[in-house]
């Protein structure tokens, strides 16, 4: 059974542009979160995994525009192919049907693995950053949500 092919795009800042993920791809739809991709409770991948049909193709720019846990990404390609759905990621150039080969499995796992580790090594150097700019005075944390008169009156 042909059908679409549905284009999943994440940018995690509103300042990364997500046009350019599947420049050049041919979609019929695109879904589009602005989130983290450390968990999937994100609005439009939801949106995409109710829309999609059998026979359907999900096309993503990369594994880790999909998920940064190795355990969210299997279980999401997983689940899909298991309903009939095609996975294609672009920069990998890797395709999954359900009826995969233990090599590509292997692959959806290793690649998959590097995602979190990459995601694991962006949160140490950010974490490291903090330190060094607290060090030097540079940095405050966040803007306080609530004045002390707010918070008294919520005391009350």
């Amino acid at each position: 059974m042909q059908g679409q092919r549905i284009g999943y795009v994440r940018v995690s800042s509103f300042d990364q542009n997500p046009e350019r993920q599947l420049e050049g791809v041919q979609v019929a739809r695109v879904f589009t979160d602005k989130a983290s991709g450390k968990d999937t409770q994100r609005p439009e991948l939801e949106r995409l995994l109710a829309f999609v049909r059998e026979g359907d193709t999900v096309v993503v720019h990369s594994m880790d525009r999909l998920a940064r846990n190795l355990d969210d990404l299997r279980r999401i390609v997983q689940g899909l192919t298991q309903r009939g759905v095609r996975m294609e990621f672009v920069k990998e150039g890797l395709k999954f049907t359900g009826e995969d080969s233990p090599m590509a499995n292997l692959m959806l796992s290793v690649m998959g693995a590097f995602a979190e580790f990459e995601r694991a090594l962006i949160r140490e150097r950010q974490r490291e950053g903090i330190v060094l700019a607290k060090q030097r005075g540079a940095y405050r944390g966040r803007k306080k949500s609530l004045n002390s008169e707010q918070i008294a009156e919520l005391k009350r």
